[in-house]
């Protein structure tokens, strides 16, 4: 089939997910979708669809099409996240209503719709199912949003990090052909890419950015210097001795912080 003769990615994703039926995997659908309409079909793409239409996904916030605060019931909202890299078709009346909300801080969330829906109860047990295979990329997802939303100065280094932005996304879990960046950021032209780990960072991180790296050089950078950023809690030591091999990668360990304030009926 031509590629003008095609159909949109998205229109792919729907397709193939409708004839397998029951719980995919990201690879199966895309065998799918190659089966059907070639090997040419850009893998990142299809991984863009799949999490963009995902009303469950926390990281749909970052498409293009997902934008503006709405009820998850458009041509849009096709697919439910039921662990990390499995989806089934999104059906509210078993998986409740989701929305793409304000949050406190004038950005967005995905969560259940309160009040909407016939079977909360149905909704909530999906959730919990699924907790398990989910939380911790969903704190991965929370660490990640939240590091984008204000993006630090590097320690030593002067050059502002500004949010990559393209005509359709955000540089927050940006799709590559050799897996999604966690944060992929600017400073005075230069390219950044973050890699973010909740825990130790494993010396195998580094090997992840530098994949990373490559990529962006080859395809957005040019003659722009590309540097890798690798942020975790504890940096253990082999990651430390192998770094030291790579001028442009920079280990970061971070803190966090929590404060509690009391709440009353009448503030």
């Amino acid at each position: 089939m031509s590629n003008e003769n095609r159909p949109s990615v998205r229109q792919m994703v729907k397709e193939a997910v409708q004839q397998m039926g029951g719980e995919c995997t990201y690879p199966a659908i895309k065998a799918k979708i190659r089966s059907m309409y070639g090997d040419d079909v850009n893998d990142s793409s299809m991984t863009c669809s799949i999490i963009s239409g995902a009303v469950n996904h926390p990281s749909r916030i970052h498409y293009s099409e997902n934008k503006k605060p709405r009820i998850a019931e458009t041509a849009y909202d096709y697919l439910f996240n039921t662990g990390r890299g499995k989806i089934v078709w999104y059906e509210p009346e078993r998986h409740g209503v989701w929305e793409i909300a304000k949050a406190g801080d004038e950005g967005l969330i995905v969560r259940l719709a309160d009040g909407v829906g016939e079977n909360p109860e149905l909704a909530v047990a999906a959730v919990e199912a699924n907790t398990d295979a989910y939380s911790m990329f969903a704190l991965e997802a929370h660490l990640r949003d939240y590091l984008a939303k204000s993006l630090p100065r590097l320690p030593g280094d002067d050059v502002p990090l500004t949010l990559y932005r393209a005509d359709d996304r955000d540089g927050v879990e940006f799709q590559t052909d050799v897996g999604p960046i966690d944060i992929l950021a600017t400073g005075n032209g230069d390219f950044y890419v973050l890699e973010l780990k909740l825990g130790r960072g494993p010396d195998a991180a580094l090997g992840q950015v530098l994949r990373y790296m490559g990529w962006v050089k080859e395809h957005l950078a040019g003659e722009k210097n590309v540097f890798g950023v690798i942020v975790a809690s504890d940096i253990g030591q082999k990651l430390r001795y192998a770094a030291t091999q790579v001028p442009n990668v920079r280990l970061m360990e971070y803190d966090l912080k929590v404060d509690f304030r009391p709440v009353r009926l009448n503030p």
